[in-house]
């Protein structure tokens, strides 16, 4: 049940702002308070749609005593109050906290697992799979290194995705990819189950991490392309490596200025995560009832392709369509992984 008392005060500080916005503040205090008024003003539309609702009820209702009027009156309050509920849903939540990161763009980085050959296989169908789902949300996808097998496979392929809301829609794909199906490799025509990890990272702003110079070793090598061979003569592939961590970047466009900036764009990225990483552990221990442990080694879904089914363990929805799903059409486990993380935090909220 939604207390009034709160969506008062939620209205009382959108004006309050909005007056003290047109009385001349400037500097720091502007921005301060711009920030906070336009975060308030998607909420506060929210909120007096809903007042709105209540004072037409209340109106309508009040013709029921009214001999001439009651019967279409009577009609009229049945379809407003049928409304309500989802005026009400929506009132919760603009009321939901707003995750920092849903408005970044990503890094998406997808690995083999087990599997061998096969499991390079699905790294470059699952590369496919996103390549054609950011394309249908009008994404921009730039791939920033990628490891070939020789035979259309990838041991690692790491892209960044840019455009709106990208990590907001991406972020519940980290995990473990398993695939069921028999090999184009395999004679005998037995299933095999193989496995790839996705990892989707909110892209860092140099705001976010503060690189030292000295905690970085930075490397020049070759370019070279599938099975080894070079695809031009310079030195332009850059390897950065963050020596306190010890985690290794590289970048292999035809650019070296553009492949230094790409690796530190994705080294900040995975400092950021680490962070995040760290934050989402200790806030699990309050939120049991997410959508999945956001632990990068748990099993988050299955593509059987005998059975023609995909199933995404943490929501318990099967879909018999795999062809479809691996032609980029994602948008309806999306939807109900979000609408079950919605769910989550809705009951965590308290008015």
């Amino acid at each position: 049940m939604i207390a009034p008392d709160k969506l008062i005060q939620i209205s009382q500080r959108h004006a309050f702002l909005e007056a003290k916005l047109n009385s001349g503040v400037s500097g720091e205090e502007l921005t301060r308070l711009s920030k906070e008024y336009a975060e308030l003003s998607e909420v506060n539309t929210v909120v007096q749609k809903y007042f709105r609702a209540l004072a037409e009820i209340e109106s309508t209702r009040s013709l029921l005593n009214d001999a001439a009027m009651a019967k279409m009156a009577a009609e009229e309050l049945a379809v407003l109050e049928k409304a309500m509920p989802e005026i009400e849903h929506e009132v919760l939540l603009s009321l939901l906290p707003k995750e920092k990161n849903d408005n970044r763009p990503a890094v998406l980085e997808i690995r083999a697992g087990t599997g061998g050959e096969e499991a390079a296989l699905f790294v470059a169908d699952l590369f496919r799979m996103y390549t054609r789902y950011a394309e249908g949300k009008g994404w921009k996808l730039q791939t920033l290194t990628e490891s070939a097998t020789g035979i259309g496979g990838y041991r690692e392929i790491i892209a960044m995705v840019d455009g709106k809301d990208v990590f907001q829609f991406l972020k519940f794909e980290s995990g473990v990819h398993r695939v069921q199906r028999v090999p184009a490799t395999e004679a005998s025509g037995r299933v095999h189950t193989s496995a790839a990890t996705v990892a989707v990272l909110p892209q860092a702003d140099v705001v976010d991490i503060d690189i030292s110079p000295g905690d970085i070793r930075i490397d020049t090598m070759r370019a070279s392309g599938a099975g080894g061979q070079h695809v031009n003569t310079t030195d332009s592939a850059v390897r950065i490596t963050h020596l306190p961590t010890g985690i290794v970047v590289t970048s292999s466009e035809k650019s070296q200025h553009q492949n230094r900036a790409q690796a530190m764009q994705v080294l900040r990225t995975r400092l950021y995560d680490m962070e995040q990483q760290k934050a989402d552990a200790e806030r699990a221990a309050t939120r049991k009832g997410q959508v999945g442990s956001g632990d990068r080694s748990e099993r988050i879904r299955t593509y059987n392709f005998a059975q023609g089914r995909v199933t995404d363990h943490r929501i318990s929805m099967t879909l018999y369509r795999l062809e479809a799903v691996m032609q980029g059409d994602l948008h309806e486990i999306i939807d109900g992984l979000r609408a079950s993380d919605e769910a989550k935090r809705l009951a965590e909220l308290s008015l």
